[in-house]
């Protein structure tokens, strides 16, 4: 999704993790939580659509692990200081859930993020950092929808990390810690860039 929007719905006071549940699940449209604060979750582009969906099937096929899962946008992550939902996430093994309810994933292996004009800054910065602080991560995927870029970022130590860029969609990226390999053709099958 075309993630957060710049406004806060609630910014008057903090709101506890129990009222960020009640509140997320009763609506209609998905929030995000930091540090008490709630943010709504806007609607997507077609090109933003297009890509998840290919990333999605892509990955359910292209996995080899059996235990691993891939979980679209509606499935919150826990980080340590809020929930988030990333466009796509995936874990394996045994899933971990912050609770009974299984909706909110603690141990995924691999998040996608879908860059936005509106999200592009926060997807690099603060929340690679709310990421980078879950124990299991091992990568962390950034794709543009506006052209053809995709950026990885794989765990080597807890604090050391290193990138790939990938921009021609002749181009394979590997995501070892899931078993998977991706043709970029593929990702962005039916997505059309402005000029």
């Amino acid at each position: 999704m075309d993630k957060k929007m710049n406004v806060q719905v609630q910014p008057q006071s903090k709101m506890t993790p129990d009222e960020y549940f009640e509140f997320d699940n009763k609506s209609d449209i998905r929030h995000e939580f930091f540090d008490g604060e709630l943010f709504a979750m806007t609607g997507a582009t077609k090109n933003h659509n297009l890509i998840n969906t290919s990333l999605t099937v892509n990955l359910v096929n292209g996995i080899t692990n059996s235990t691993c899962r891939v979980f679209s946008n509606d499935m919150r992550v826990k980080i340590e200081n809020g929930y988030v939902y990333p466009d796509l996430a995936v874990a394996c093994s045994d899933l971990e859930f912050e609770s009974n309810d299984l909706d909110t994933l603690t141990n995924p292996i691999v998040i996608v993020e879908i860059l936005s004009n509106s999200t592009e800054a926060f997807d690099r910065g603060d929340k690679f950092s709310y990421y980078r602080m879950i124990p299991t991560l091992k990568e962390y995927i950034l794709v543009s929808q506006n052209k053809c870029r995709v950026e990885q970022f794989i765990r080597k130590e807890k604090k050391m990390w290193s990138m790939l860029y990938y921009e021609d969609m002749a181009q394979i990226m590997k995501i070892e810690s899931v078993n998977c390999e991706l043709l970029l053709s593929d990702i962005y099958k039916w997505v059309e860039f402005n000029k």
